[in-house]
C-alpha cells in the first residue's frame, strides 16, 4: 500500500525480532523500585524452581543507579494467569492480555531501535560497551538514552491501550498517577513500567474484566505521564516528527499522540432512528444538532470550533413526565453519534452513571462518579455521558433524606460541570434526565446549560404515528387516512414548536407581556435586556450570574440554530477531515447573528434554562416584567382569575417549591 511521505512502515520482521526479549520480560526479571513503593507480594510460582524460559537481563553497563531497596522478582505473566484461579489453562482473556503486552513491548523496542539508528545512539552504545566513549559525548549520550526511554515508554503504553481496546467492557478502574518512570535507558524504563503494572494488577485485577480495565487504565496513565515529561525533554524531535504504521494491527504511531482508532467502548444498546422518536420535536431537534456539533471536534487542536465560537452545549437537562420518551431520546442521540463516528473513523465512548454507582463506603461513590466523568471527557474520543434519574442519583444538599454517597456524587458533578478546573473542549456532552427536576439540587440544576423539554406526543398525528410504530407490521389493521410520520419531519415540526413558544400562551402572562412592551418597548438593546433581567432578579434573589450565563449561552445556541448538512457527515472529506481553521470558517458562514427585537429569543432562552423564579416579591405595583417564556401550557389550560393564581402558576412552572 502507498503511505504518506512522512510515514514509515514498521515491518513484522522488525517487530518479531524482539518477541523473545518481550516474552522474557513478562516471564520475570528483577527490579528494585526507585520511585514507586511496593504494595503487593510477588505471585507464587505454579512450578517452583522451574523457569519456563530464560530470563532477559540488561547488558548496558554503568547506567543503572544503585538502589538501597531490596530487589524483588517481577513475574507479570504469572500475575495475569493467576486471575483465573486454579484453572491450569490460560483463558482467552488472559491470553489476549499477555499477547497484547508482548506485542506492545516488541513494537516499542523496534521503534527504540529505529530511533537509535536514526540519531546515532546505536554507535554511541557500541562505543560505551567497548569503553571507548569520548568524554565530550557523555552528555549527548545520556540525553539520547533518556529520549529513547521516553519514546519506548510512550509507544508501549499507546500500543497496549490500542491492542486491548476491543476487549474493554463497561468496567472502569482508577489506578492513579504512574510513579516508576525511569529514563536511564529503554530496558530499565520498561522494567519500571512493568513492575508498576504488576503492582496495579495485584491491587485491582480481581477478575478478567477488571484485569483488562486495569491494564488499559495503567497504559493511559503512563501515556499521560510520559507526554508531560516529553514536553521538556531534549532530542525527541526525530521521534516526534516521524510517523510509523504497523499494517498487521492497523496501528499508527505519531509521536506521543494517543492513537484514536479503536479506543471507544463497544455499545450494546438498541439505537433509535429520529422518525422513531414521536413528538418531542424541540428536544429531538436539539439532540440532532448537538450530535453533529460534536463531530466538528478537532483531534489535533483538541478543540471544537463550536466551543470557540459559542453555542456548544456541554451539559443539558432533559425533563418530562414518565413515559414521554427520555430513554428513546438517549438511544436516538447515541445512535446518531455512533453512526457519525463510524463514518469518520473516530472513537466513540458512551457511558451512563446509574444508581449502582452509589456505594456505602466513604469516598467510593465520588470515585465512581469521577471515573465516569474522566472516561467521557477523554480528549482522544467523542464522548456522550448520560445520568438517568439524576434526582435519585445526586443528593440535594440540606435534605436529610440524601445519603452520603448521593451527596458525594452531587459534589463531583458540580465541580466537573462548572468547576474552576472545568475545560470545555467540545468533544463530549453530558445529559441529565429526570422526571422530577424540582428534586435536583438547585446549584446542580443550574449547571445545565440547556433544557431539553421531553413532553412526548402532543398532536393527533403524533398519537397516530406512535400507535403505528408500536403496533409494528404483524397485523392487518389498515392505517386509514393519515400520512405516516409526516408530522415528525423535523424542520416543519420545529418551526411550529418555536413559533408557538415565542410568546406566552396564557392570557395572564400575555397581558404582562403586553404591559412590558408598552413600558420599555422592544427588547432590541443590551440595556433593555439588562433591565428585563434585573426585573427577574428582583422577583427571585437566586437569579444569579450563573443563570444569566446560561441564558446568554442559550442565546448563542439560538444564533447557532442550524444543522450541519447531512452531506458533511456522510462524506468526511467535505468537513470532518478539514483543518480546524477551515471548519471554523465553514461554521461561521452558517451562523445567525442575533439582532433586532429579541423578545421572543430571550423568552425562549429563559424558558430553556428554566431557572427557579420565586413568586414571593411580586406585588400589584410591580412595573418590571416577570419571566415571559415560562412554559405554563403544559401545566395549566384555564384562565387566570387572580394575581395570586398567577403566582401559583409561576411557582409550578419554575420547577421548585419554596418552603413557607
Amino acid at each position: 500500500m502507498s503511505l504518506p511521505a512522512d510515514q514509515m512502515e514498521l515491518s513484522e520482521e522488525e517487530i518479531r525480532a524482539h518477541y523473545e526479549a518481550a516474552a522474557a520480560m513478562l516471564e520475570g526479571f528483577e527490579h528494585a523500585p526507585r520511585i514507586g513503593k511496593a504494595r503487593a507480594e510477588a505471585p507464587v510460582e505454579r512450578s517452583p524452581g522451574i523457569a519456563r524460559t530464560r530470563r532477559f537481563r540488561s547488558t548496558t553497563p554503568g547506567l543503572v543507579t544503585r538502589s538501597t531497596a531490596k530487589p524483588d522478582g517481577v513475574h507479570l505473566a504469572q500475575r495475569v494467569e493467576a486471575v483465573g484461579g486454579d484453572d491450569p489453562l490460560v483463558s482467552p482473556v488472559e491470553a489476549s492480555v499477555l499477547f497484547s503486552l508482548r506485542r506492545a513491548i516488541a513494537i516499542a523496542l523496534a521503534v527504540g531501535e529505529g530511533y537509535a539508528q536514526q540519531t546515532g545512539l546505536a554507535e554511541l552504545k557500541k562505543a560505551n560497551l567497548g569503553g571507548a566513549l569520548p568524554r565530550e559525548k557523555s552528555v549527548e549520550f545520556a540525553e539520547l538514552l533518556a529520549a529513547e526511554a521516553l519514546a519506548v515508554l510512550g509507544v508501549f503504553a499507546n500500543a497496549t491501550s490500542f491492542l486491548l481496546a476491543s476487549h474493554a467492557g463497561e468496567v472502569s478502574v482508577e489506578v492513579g498517577s504512574v510513579e516508576e518512570v525511569l529514563t536511564d535507558n529503554a530496558l530499565l524504563a520498561l522494567h519500571g513500567a512493568l513492575w508498576e503494572l504488576d503492582q496495579e494488577s495485584a491491587s485491582h485485577a480481581a477478575d478478567e474484566p477488571r484485569l483488562v480495565a486495569t491494564v488499559i487504565a495503567f497504559a493511559e496513565a503512563l501515556m499521560e505521564k510520559v507526554s508531560l515529561r516529553a514536553q521538556t525533554a531534549p532530542r525527541l524531535e526525530p521521534f516526534k516528527g516521524a510517523n510509523y504504521r504497523i499494517e498487521a494491527d492497523d496501528f499508527t504511531i505519531s509521536g506521543f499522540a494517543a492513537s484514536r482508532k479503536a479506543r471507544g467502548s463497544t455499545l450494546t444498546m438498541q439505537f433509535k432512528k429520529p422518525h422513531q422518536v414521536v413528538g418531542n420535536h424541540i428536544a429531538k431537534y436539539q439532540a440532532m444538532k448537538l450530535s453533529k456539533m460534536l463531530m466538528a471536534y478537532d483531534f489535533d487542536r483538541k478543540l471544537n470550533p463550536f466551543a470557540d465560537l459559542g453555542g456548544f452545549i456541554f451539559t443539558f437537562m432533559g425533563d418530562g413526565a414518565p413515559g414521554t420518551g427520555k430513554t428513546t431520546l438517549i438511544q436516538m442521540m447515541a445512535g446518531l453519534i455512533h453512526g457519525y463516528c463510524e463514518v469518520a473513523g473516530y472513537p466513540f465512548r458512551y457511558q451512563n452513571l446509574s444508581t449502582e454507582s452509589i456505594d456505602s463506603y466513604q469516598g467510593k461513590s465520588a470515585q465512581n462518579a469521577k471515573a465516569f466523568i474522566n472516561n467521557v471527557i477523554d480528549p482522544n474520543v467523542i464522548g456522550f455521558g448520560t445520568i438517568d434519574d439524576i434526582d435519585q442519583l445526586a443528593g440535594k444538599r440540606g435534605d436529610r433524606q440524601s445519603s452520603a454517597g448521593q451527596l458525594e456524587i452531587t459534589a463531583v458533578l458540580m465541580e466537573s460541570f462548572a468547576g474552576a478546573n472545568t475545560v470545555v473542549r467540545g468533544n463530549c456532552t453530558f445529559g441529565m434526565f429526570s422526571n422530577y427536576p424540582e428534586n435536583v439540587d438547585d446549584a446542580l440544576r443550574q449547571r445545565a446549560g440547556a433544557r431539553f423539554l421531553v413532553d412526548g406526543p402532543q398532536t393527533r398525528e403524533d398519537y397516530i404515528d406512535i400507535l403505528a410504530l408500536l403496533m409494528g407490521k404483524n397485523h392487518d389493521i389498515p392505517l386509514g387516512s393519515h400520512d405516516l410520520y409526516a408530522a415528525q419531519e423535523i424542520k416543519k415540526a420545529v418551526a411550529a414548536s418555536f413559533e408557538s413558544h415565542s410568546k406566552p400562551h396564557e392570557d395572564g402572562l400575555l397581558r404582562v407581556y403586553e404591559r412590558v412592551a408598552k413600558d420599555i418597548g422592544k427588547l432590541d438593546t443590551i440595556a433593555k435586556l439588562g433591565t428585563y433581567l434585573k426585573g427577574i432578579q428582583e422577583a427571585d434573589h437566586r437569579f444569579t450570574g450563573r443563570a444569566i450565563k446560561n441564558i446568554t449561552d442559550a442565546v448563542k445556541v439560538r444564533a447557532m440554530d442550524f444543522e450541519l448538512p447531512d452531506e458533511w457527515m456522510e462524506d468526511p472529506d467535505l468537513f470532518l477531515f478539514k483543518s480546524y481553521d477551515e471548519k471554523k470558517a465553514m461554521i461561521a458562514d452558517l451562523r445567525q447573528v442575533p439582532r433586532g427585537d429579541q423578545a421572543g429569543l430571550l423568552s425562549r432562552a429563559i424558558r430553556a434554562t428554566r431557572r427557579p423564579v420565586s413568586p414571593q416579591p411580586i406585588t400589584r405595583t410591580l412595573t418590571l416584567p416577570i419571566p415571559l417564556g415560562l412554559n405554563l401550557a403544559a401545566r395549566y389550560r384555564g384562565p387566570l382569575p387572580s394575581l395570586a393564581h398567577l403566582r401559583g402558576l409561576c411557582r409550578a412552572a419554575s420547577g421548585f417549591h419554596r418552603q413557607q
